[in-house]
């Protein structure tokens, strides 16, 4: 199997041996573990450790800094793989730092709900934390060496992004696609905060997939699925901290007829949202290729400002007359008003009403012609 060239390593090594934890957080098979194991090989000694393994959890879980010590041996940099599962890990790691500045000490976590709630307050100031997607298609130029093939560009949109599915036949796209989602949903969605409802959750999910490109309303999907808004928002949050999710909100500044309450959901990797509804079929005989146009390019978006370090605020902007515009980025003291045709059939502009509104705004339509420009 091939392998890619990830950003992440890039950003990471500036802050090794610095006296900082490093945290990187990302959903399950994202490429984590070989991100821990290019480090640990970038120094003379260092230790892989699997926190999912029970022998592991008791030694760490028992915060004695000399037996952990003894374990690691003479490594100068550990990584810690799947860390949430070890108990009072912030504490721990705290702990670690503080006794032994000489080593770098690394933990990733699939979950940011147990992983990074915990070493938030313990670790104030002592940890740099980064957040590992699923494969950016900038990350796919040494492979590609251009413009990704449309065909290649279909199969994205069908099977998404996860590393080791990428390169496969689609028999095995498929197959892995079904097992990723049952094992990672059930095994680490549905065990955080003790999930009493898991069908509730499921339904939630893949009313979400159908859903996909439009604002959800939590009364209606409290009314769809039976159970208290409260229940609905508690399980968004623990799909967005698991990485299954991510929401974008409204945009809403100095128009009175602008959204300010509703949300958009959109799904971390495509090949996990097309599973949920067990839906593959080619892009030409599919009727949702708006939508998931639309969550490919918002995605690659996050992905290509996290590779170039830049901090914004993302928003969806629409208006109860219907006026829209599928994505608003509000970066260098600029509103960027970006829209995503899979067909663009005709020529589209800014609402007169954005343009004068915010005159200062451009304006950009993204499309199968032009999008490696846009999301490169």
């Amino acid at each position: 199997m091939e392998s890619f060239n990830r950003y992440l390593i890039s950003q990471i090594t500036p802050w090794l041996f610095k006296g900082k934890v490093i945290i990187v957080l990302g959903a399950r098979q994202v490429g984590k573990t070989t991100v821990s194991k290019t480090l640990i090989n970038s120094v003379e000694n260092g230790l892989y450790v699997n926190c999912e393994r029970l022998v592991i959890q008791e030694l760490l879980a028992g915060l004695n800094p000399e037996k952990i010590k003894s374990f690691v041996g003479n490594a100068l940099l550990v990584v810690f793989d799947e860390a949430q599962k070890v108990q009072n890990i912030g504490a721990l790691l705290k702990l670690l730092v503080d006794t032994y500045p000489e080593i770098q000490w690394v933990a990733t976590g699939s979950s940011s709900f147990d992983l990074a709630n915990q070493v938030n307050e313990p670790l104030t100031g002592r940890n740099v934390k980064f957040l590992m997607f699923p494969l950016w298609i900038g990350e796919l130029a040494s492979l590609e060496n251009r413009l990704v093939s449309h065909e290649k560009l279909e199969s994205i949109l069908r099977f998404g992004l996860y590393p080791d599915i990428y390169l496969r036949p689609e028999t095995e796209k498929r197959a892995l696609l079904e097992e990723l989602a049952t094992d990672y949903l059930y095994r680490d969605v549905l065990e955080l905060q003790s999930v009493k409802n898991p069908t509730v959750l499921m339904n939630l999910l893949k009313a979400l997939a159908l859903q996909l490109g439009n604002e959800v309303s939590l009364r209606e999907m409290s009314g769809l699925l039976g159970v208290a808004i409260e229940t609905i928002q508690r399980y968004l949050n623990l799909l967005e901290q698991s990485f299954v999710i991510f929401k974008l909100g409204p945009f809403s500044r100095n128009i009175r007829s602008e959204l300010n309450k509703t949300q958009k959901y959109y799904f971390y990797d495509l090949g996990i949202r097309n599973s949920l509804i067990n839906n593959f079929n080619p892009i030409a005989l599919r009727t949702d290729q708006g939508a998931l146009w639309e969550n490919f390019c918002i995605l690659e978006r996050m992905k290509m400002h996290a590779a170039k370090g830049r901090k914004l605020s993302m928003y969806f902007w629409r208006t109860y007359e219907q006026n829209e515009i599928d994505l608003i980025e509000d970066y260098d003291g600029k509103l960027h008003a970006i829209e995503f045709k899979w067909n663009p059939k005709r020529k589209v502009k800014m609402p007169k009403v954005f343009a004068e509104a915010y005159p200062d705004s451009d304006f950009t339509v993204i499309h199968p012609g032009n999008y490696w420009e846009f999301l490169v």
